[in-house]
C-alpha cells in the first residue's frame, strides 16, 4: 500500500495521503466541485488498470474507491470519514467506485424524510449495533467495549449516526431508540459473558434522556432484570442543560451498577465544577488530541496533564482515535489506562466481534505468543 500511495502522490502532488492500514489509504482533498473530484478519482483508478511493477515483478491491483465529499466550510472531519467508510464498504461489494454527497440541502429533505420513517425503523429491527473494544494498556487484553447504532436503510442503505442521531432527538424518538439498543446490549453482553468474555459495554446516552425521568424509570428497570455489564457513555455538555437533574439522574444509575464514562471530553466546554460531581469512573479523551500526538507540540501536554487530572480524580483515562503504534507508545509512557480506535479494531458487528474475541484470548494464552500490543501494525487492522 506503501508503494501504491507514493504512485498517487507522485501524480498528484497536492493530495494528503495516509496509509491507515495493510491495504487501506486516505486520502484528502479539495476541488471546486463535486464533479471535478469524481474525474479525478477514476484517473486514480485507471493508474492502476493494467499491471504495474513492483519490485521486479508485475502485479495485478484491484482497488476499490469509497468517496466522501461535502461544502469545506460546513465539513464535519468525522462525519466525512464515516460516510467515506461506508461508501468504501459499497465500493468493495459492488466493484465500482462509489462517492457520497453530504450537500446540505440534500440533508434538509433527508431529515424531514427520515424523521417520518424513524418510528417504523426501530419497530421493524432495521438497526444494528457494532460493537468498537477498548484495551487496557498495562494489562494488554480488552477491557470494555463501546455499542455504536446503525440504521439499515431497506432503499437507502446505510444511514451514519450523524445523520439520524440529532433526527431521533427532533422527532422524539431518541428514548424509543436507546432503550431498543439497551436491551440489544444487554442480550449481546451476556452471550459475549457466557463465552468468557465478561467486560462492560457500553452505550452512548443522549443528553436530552438525562432530563427525562420516564426513560430513567424505565432503563433502570431494564438493567435491574439482568445481571448484564452495561455502561453508559455521557458529555460534559449534555449535563449543562439541567445540571441537578441530570446529576441526580446518573448517580441514580451508579447506584444500580452502571459504569459511567465521560466521552468526548475535551471537544466541548469542559468544566471541572461538573467534572467533579459527576459519579464517573472513565474519562475519554477527545480524538481531537490523539490522532496529532506523535506530530503536535501542544496535544501531547494536553493529553498528560488530562490523564494526570483524572487520576487524581480516581478515573481511569480512555484515548479515542489511537490509529498508530507511536500513539500508542506515547500513550503508555503518559500512564493512559486504555486506548481505542482503528489500530486495536473497527466497529464490528456482533459476531465478527465474538471472533475477535475468541482469537484474541487464544493468542494472548498462547505461551509461545509475543504481548498483544507487540504485534505488527498490520495484525490490529479489521476490516
Amino acid at each position: 500500500m506503501r508503494d501504491i500511495t507514493k504512485r498517487i502522490g507522485a501524480a498528484y502532488p497536492d493530495l494528503r495521503i495516509s496509509t491507515v492500514g495493510r491495504a487501506v489509504a486516505e486520502i484528502a482533498f479539495e476541488r471546486e466541485a463535486v464533479e471535478i473530484a469524481a474525474a479525478e478519482i477514476e484517473a486514480i483508478r485507471g493508474m492502476f488498470a493494467g499491471p504495474i511493477d513492483l519490485d521486479g515483478e508485475e502485479l495485478a491491483v484491484d482497488l476499490a474507491f469509497g468517496v466522501a465529499a461535502a461544502p469545506a466550510l460546513e465539513c464535519d472531519g468525522v462525519r466525512l470519514v464515516e460516510a467515506a467508510e461506508a461508501a468504501l464498504e459499497q465500493a468493495g461489494e459492488e466493484e465500482r467506485v462509489v462517492l457520497r454527497d453530504l450537500m446540505q440541502s440534500d440533508l434538509a429533505f433527508d431529515r424531514l424524510t427520515l424523521m417520518r420513517e424513524l418510528p417504523r425503523a426501530i419497530a421493524e429491527d432495521e438497526m444494528f449495533l457494532q460493537y468498537q473494544p477498548k484495551a487496557h494498556v498495562r494489562r494488554q487484553e480488552i477491557a470494555s467495549a463501546e455499542a455504536l447504532i446503525r440504521w439499515q436503510h431497506p432503499e437507502r442503505g446505510l444511514i451514519l449516526p450523524g445523520d439520524f442521531i440529532s433526527v431521533a432527538e427532533e422527532a422524539g424518538e431518541i428514548g424509543a431508540m436507546t432503550l431498543w439498543a439497551l436491551r440489544r446490549v444487554i442480550a449481546d453482553q451476556s452471550r459475549l459473558a457466557k463465552a468468557g468474555h465478561d467486560f462492560p459495554v457500553f452505550i452512548n446516552i443522549s443528553g436530552l434522556l438525562l432530563g427525562d425521568t420516564d426513560f430513567v424509570a424505565r432503563a433502570s428497570e431494564v438493567i435491574r432484570e439482568t445481571n448484564a455489564k452495561i455502561g453508559f457513555e455521557i458529555t460534559e455538555t449534555s449535563v449543562i442543560r439541567d445540571p441537578e437533574t441530570a446529576i441526580r439522574h446518573l448517580k441514580s444509575f451508579a447506584d444500580i451498577g452502571v459504569t459511567l464514562a465521560i466521552d468526548d471530553y475535551g471537544a466541548g466546554l469542559s468544566s471541572l465544577a461538573y467534572l467533579k460531581q459527576l459519579p464517573a469512573s472513565e474519562l475519554k479523551i477527545d480524538k481531537m488530541f490523539v490522532t496529532h500526538l506523535a506530530s503536535s507540540n501542544r496535544d501531547p501536554l494536553i493529553v498528560r496533564s488530562t490523564i494526570d487530572l483524572a487520576h487524581a480524580l480516581e478515573m481511569e483515562v480512555t484515548a479515542e482515535g489511537v490509529e498508530t503504534p507511536s500513539a500508542l507508545a506515547l500513550l503508555s509512557v503518559m500512564g493512559c489506562d486504555m486506548v481505542q480506535g482503528y489500530l486495536i479494531s473497527r466497529p464490528l458487528g456482533i459476531d465478527a466481534f465474538h471472533r475477535f474475541l475468541d482469537e484474541d484470548a487464544h493468542l494472548g494464552n498462547a505461551a509461545s505468543t509475543p504481548s498483544s500490543f507487540l504485534r505488527p501494525d498490520t495484525f490490529w487492522k479489521r476490516a
